[in-house]
């Protein structure tokens, strides 16, 4: 991808001051999905990292993980596991609490969506202070998956959030 693209993608990340909560700068990235080109580039960054790796199946993070992680296993050929908020999966569940910059939650995982040493690649759209991944990461390991990589769209280096995901190959395509 040029640099021309990525240039492109990263004026689209909209910067939304005080949301959730004040102090907080939110990268909205629906100017992007909404974009079908750059909506596409931004799966092809995903792809070509993919490209000749072994991987079983993507895990996505509730809920704009989903977009990007299915999009990608979609083009793998490969399963798509969504891992939700507390209370949003109908079966057996491992689960998991985090902090977030602006508070605490709990995210699932099916007892049965990744088969022991399946080789996994988790997905989300933004690596911040790396609790949600750090979480991930956990139940993905906790249900018997091999989590060979962790992608993100956009990375906000100043938080440092990839030192959560120890062992882990980290790759972020727009940094902040």
């Amino acid at each position: 991808m040029s640099e021309e693209d990525i240039s492109r993608l990263r004026a689209a990340v909209r910067d939304v001051p005080d949301f959730p909560k004040p102090g907080i700068i939110f990268k909205d990235i629906t100017p992007v999905l909404a974009d079908g080109e750059l909506f596409r580039k931004s799966v092809d960054l995903f792809l070509k990292e993919c490209h000749g790796k072994l991987i079983d199946k993507v895990v996505g993070i509730d809920a704009r993980g989903f977009l990007f992680g299915s999009a990608v296993a979609y083009e793998l050929g490969v399963g798509f596991v969504p891992l939700r908020k507390k209370g949003r999966l109908p079966y057996k569940t491992e689960r998991a609490s985090y902090s977030l910059e602006y508070g605490e939650a709990e995210m699932e995982l099916h007892i049965d969506a990744i088969e022991r040493g399946e080789k996994v690649v988790l997905i989300d759209d933004l690596l911040a202070t790396g609790g949600t991944s750090a979480s991930a990461a956990s139940l993905i390991r906790k249900v018997g998956g091999d989590l060979t990589e962790a992608m993100f769209l956009i990375e906000l280096e100043f938080l440092h959030g990839r030192s959560k995901l120890p062992g882990t190959s980290v790759t972020s395509f727009l940094k902040w």
